[in-house]
């Protein structure tokens, strides 16, 4: 079952036409969100992403789009879906009508369910995409459904039986993982790319960033890391928020531990 602008509809049912937005010109936003128990996590965050992010890209807000209705028709679609944990995706899109130029700026919405499946591999792949990069600018930090560069870098893992891709920007510096943000774990230092250069604002990121600023035992530091770096790394891990923490185990020919990974994402269990 699907929820489209408050309805409830069965999954096949046609919701979308050839004017679609979304369709012709990527004008649309998305959030994957984690579902446990009946309840939304880090509902909070998720949601004030989306509306800084509606904002960025001057879609009219409604009203309505209260942070209590954006709980309640999420839960709505997981329980018509029967389900109690559940992947969600939220996809908000400027409505029909105008070349580039928008009619309007009001806006619909689409809401998904299927069931959770989270799983940590013990062995994880990484490797680099060198084919395109990623713009180094802030269109690029929120989560539009322009997801070429993921998608081409996705066919490219496959074919090369890798687990997970580094997307490189213009300046060929590390941005992020395919589905992720990238960590680098060097004795006590803590690395991750600074949104200057591209990267989602992740909700994993955000709260793996409250939690290493509360501990004296690691230093967190937002700086730009090139792929050699990376081979010179201790831990590298990709965080998300329907896996939380996924610690990679290969990059290249480098082999790395995943102890701090592992106690990390049992402090951000603890968040939950």
């Amino acid at each position: 079952m699907i929820n489209f602008n408050g309805s409830i509809f069965e999954n096949k049912t046609p919701v979308f036409n050839s004017k679609n937005r979304a369709f012709k010109y990527g004008d649309a936003l998305f959030e994957t969100i984690k579902v446990t128990d009946s309840k939304i996590i880090f509902l909070e965050d998720h949601y004030f992403r989306l509306m800084a992010s509606m904002r960025m890209l001057r879609m009219k807000i409604p009203m309505s789009l209260t942070m209590e209705f954006f709980e309640k028709e999420i839960l709505n679609t997981v329980i018509a879906n029967n389900l109690e944990a559940a992947r969600v995706r939220v996809t908000v899109y400027r409505n029909d009508g105008g070349n580039y130029a928008p009619i309007s700026n009001n806006c619909s919405y689409l809401i998904e369910a299927s069931p959770l499946n989270v799983e940590v591999k013990e062995n994880y792949t990484l490797d680099v995409f060198k084919d395109y990069f990623l713009y180094s600018g802030l269109l690029s930090t929120i989560k539009t459904t322009n997801k070429i560069t993921n998608v081409l870098a996705s066919v490219f893992a496959k074919e090369n039986k890798l687990d997970n891709c580094v997307l490189l920007n213009e300046k060929k510096y590390v941005v992020e993982a395919i589905n992720g943000n990238i960590f680098t774990v060097k004795g006590t230092i803590i690395k991750t790319p600074p949104i200057e250069e591209g990267c989602v604002k992740g909700i994993m990121r955000k709260k793996l960033i409250e939690i290493l600023s509360k501990t004296n035992e690691f230093t967190l530091k937002e700086e730009a890391i090139s792929p050699f770096e990376l081979q010179k790394a201790d831990e590298v891990f990709i965080t998300n928020a329907i896996v939380g923490i996924q610690p990679v185990t290969n990059y290249k020919k480098a082999t790395f531990k995943t102890t701090v990974a592992n106690a990390l994402a049992l402090e951000l269990k603890k968040l939950v």
